[in-house]
């Protein structure tokens, strides 16, 4: 199925993006969103890890899936807890690469549940890929039954994130890891007019993606967070200038976004995409996270 396969709710996606007053909640937004990914031919959902030899939106996303991954250290016979699994493709490219012996998967979204379920079978993997819809800040799932887990793209949205982190520390077996590519608040800037710009640009962001007030936080908070959870060995490392810059140029040379979107919502994409991306994600970090569940 290709990634911009119309859906019936793309009017609904098309109002949230043109019309400020329209912003629904986390699942909401997914809901709308449904399968039109940036993507050419998956369903992925991250914004890429954009190396010098990525030449498309499948390739870098793919490339932030191994990098988590290899953050993560999953290898082969690790039981992975992944929160926030989209439509399925993280995970079952983890399988195939890095072998854990299973999968579970967390995601409140229903639409995605079900449809990360249908492609798992279709792929035969549902007897290690095992995709529920659950919360991050509320887990399903017992104590310390996990070797790794796992937030691509995801935690920002999490009510609250550190409440995630209590839970992520909960399931791990001692000695597991969390991994997390996240975004956060970019450093302030020296001027205070670039200051002035990237608060706009984070407030923007975080109403339009429903970030709570209580998940802005830069690196050093972020840290002690997760020590205060119990991790340990934290490490975090901004990838911020393989993500948006990239990803904004490769996609101003696309000739069409979204083709099944009504035009509204197209002219507002095409718009942003004539920002300067410098300008446009200068308020705004991408890291990667790591701690460790002491042993």
């Amino acid at each position: 199925m290709n990634a911009a396969t119309a859906h019936p709710r793309t009017r609904d996606f098309a109002r949230w993006l043109v019309d400020p007053r329209t912003r629904p909640g986390v699942a909401e937004i997914y809901e709308t969103i449904a399968t039109n990914a940036l993507s050419e031919t998956g369903l992925y959902l991250n914004l890429g890890f954009w190396r010098d030899d990525v030449a498309s939106v499948d390739a870098a996303s793919t490339a932030l899936v191994h990098l988590l991954g290899k953050a993560a250290e999953l290898k082969p016979g690790d039981r992975a807890l992944d929160v926030g699994y989209g439509f399925g493709d993280q995970d079952a490219e983890w399988l195939r690469a890095f072998d854990p012996a299973a999968i579970v998967g967390l995601n409140i979204t229903e639409s995605q549940v079900e449809t990360a379920r249908g492609r798992m079978a279709e792929q035969g993997l549902s007897d290690r890929i095992d995709l529920r819809q659950g919360s991050a800040t509320d887990m399903p799932v017992g104590d310390a039954g996990f070797d790794n887990v796992l937030a691509l793209e995801c935690a920002f949205h999490f009510d609250t994130r550190d409440d995630f982190f209590h839970e992520a520390f909960r399931v791990l077996t001692p000695g597991g890891r969390l991994a997390a590519a996240d975004i956060l608040p970019a450093a302030p800037a020296g001027d205070p007019l670039t200051r002035a710009v990237q608060r706009a640009i984070w407030e923007v962001t975080a109403r339009t993606w429903k970030i709570p007030e209580a998940n802005a936080v830069r690196p050093p908070a972020y840290a002690r967070q997760l020590e205060a959870a119990g991790f340990t060995n934290v490490r975090i490392t901004s990838i911020r200038e393989r993500v948006y810059v990239p990803l904004h140029r490769h996609l101003a040379r696309r000739s069409e976004l979204f083709p099944d979107l009504p035009t509204p919502a197209r002219m507002a994409a095409r718009a942003a995409l004539a920002v300067p991306p410098e300008l446009a994600y200068s308020g705004l970090d991408y890291v990667i996270a790591t701690a460790d569940k002491p042993a």
